[in-house]
């Protein structure tokens, strides 16, 4: 990658949703996730110097170790400094509200904030009230962007393409704000997505989103090039949105008599953390058609990509 002049940044300045990337920006995050990836890979030092001087804040009003560990190696990596910020312990705890962590975090000179927020929007009000780069890292059940950007380079790695892949999305949609996002995504990046899940578990105004809807998981597994199964998020539901874990694995779940539905090069997909044995079987998450280590693997990639590109880093390879 050219390194580029000063204040340029033809990626713009935060990362709130995928609905601000159009197919050149979604496909430039990928490739430099590509090249950095390329660029580590003939070190012995996983590290490139391309964020020296910076400072990157973890800001997790949120439980995420996946996510926050993510995002603090990808920070280190690059060589940027970090401060994790957890809302637990902190004046937060306290009662200051998120404006004012906003300010306490702009008076250190933050160069950039990755938020993950129980409040669909924070990052949105964070980001008029700091002058560095904000990053959402998953805001209540609104969106997850940099899942949906690992979840497409997956895809890519895997199977060579994203135009006219078919790709289906099972289970809890409507608590999922990583569904919402991969929705988004993979639509600018010409895939077509199809949504299967109980009608209780469908979001209002579904009918809206850029795929096509179903209920029977059997009748959509022989057309789908990549299946990605949600984790059914209890900890959201006020309410019985299905009759019971048992029922729901019956039709929702996906084991090995699934799986063996699926076409010769398919892949099976999980955002994670799983609930083995009730939307996927053990014995699929660990199979060879899972990329659900290698979804984390890449994750690593794609986070220095988006801080390099909104930073502003230097050349990837020096």
């Amino acid at each position: 990658m050219s390194r580029r002049s000063e204040g340029t940044n033809e990626f713009g300045r935060h990362l709130l949703s995928v609905a601000d990337l159009d197919r050149q920006q979604a496909t430039l995050v990928l490739d430099t996730a590509a090249q950095i990836e390329a660029a580590l890979a003939g070190r012995e030092v996983k590290k490139l110097p391309t964020l020296r001087g910076r400072t990157v804040v973890n800001l997790f009003f949120e439980d995420s170790t996946r996510t926050r560990i993510s995002f603090e190696l990808a920070a280190k990596r690059l060589s940027a400094d970090v401060i994790n910020f957890s809302a637990k312990g902190s004046s937060v705890s306290k009662g200051e509200s998120l404006k004012d962590t906003a300010l306490t975090l702009e008076a250190m000179g933050a160069d950039a904030v990755v938020v993950r927020h129980s409040m669909s929007g924070a990052p949105h009000r964070l980001a008029q009230w700091v002058r560095g780069s904000v990053i959402n890292a998953g805001d209540g059940t609104h969106e997850h962007p940099t899942q949906a950007l690992l979840d497409a380079y997956t895809m890519r790695s895997r199977l060579g393409r994203l135009e006219g892949l078919r790709v289906t999305i099972v289970g809890d949609v409507l608590h999922s704000r990583v569904a919402r996002s991969n929705v988004l995504l993979l639509s600018t990046l010409g895939a077509d997505v199809t949504l299967v899940a109980p009608p209780t578990l469908l979001p209002v105004g579904v009918e809206t989103w850029p795929v096509e809807v179903g209920f029977d998981l059997d009748a959509s597994l022989p057309k789908a090039d990549v299946v990605m199964m949600l984790r059914v998020q209890r900890e959201r539901m006020a309410a019985s949105y299905f009759p019971s874990p048992r029922e729901y694995s019956r039709r929702y779940g996906l084991d090995a008599t699934r799986m063996a539905m699926l076409a010769d090069d398919a892949i099976v997909m999980h955002p994670g953390p799983m609930n083995r044995g009730m939307e996927i079987a053990a014995e699929v998450a660990d199979s060879v058609r899972s990329t659900i280590v290698e979804q984390v693997r890449n994750g690593l990639s794609v986070r220095m990509a988006v801080l390099y590109l909104l930073l502003g880093g230097s050349e990837v390879s020096s």
